[in-house]
């Protein structure tokens, strides 16, 4: 079995994930192999929030130029964007951000 710290690897911190934070809507990069189900258990452990509900996506790396050839290319890895409960508290990390 997983620990919650191998589901939850960073929280994504952009320009569109901040806008969101005022309607409660916090973005994660998660576990490839993850689930909603094992997402919405470890934010709510991890961090003593009540999840309603949880969006996944996968991101897809882009290719980066690395001299003349061969092209790199960045990861591929899965984004989470939770929705917290309206009487949750917020989550700490991104308090000072927006």
């Amino acid at each position: 079995m997983k620990s919650v710290y191998d589901v939850i690897i960073r929280p994504v911190i952009t320009e569109q994930s901040m806008e969101d934070l005022d309607i409660k809507k916090f973005a994660f990069e998660v576990a490839k192999d993850a689930t909603k189900v094992e997402i919405k258990k470890a934010v709510e452990e991890i961090f003593g929030v009540t999840v309603v509900k949880v969006t996944t996506t996968t991101v897809h790396g882009k290719e980066k130029r690395t001299g003349r050839y061969p092209a790199g290319k960045q990861k591929t890895w899965k984004k989470a964007v939770v929705k917290l409960s309206e009487d949750s508290k917020n989550i700490e990390i991104f308090e000072g951000m927006a």
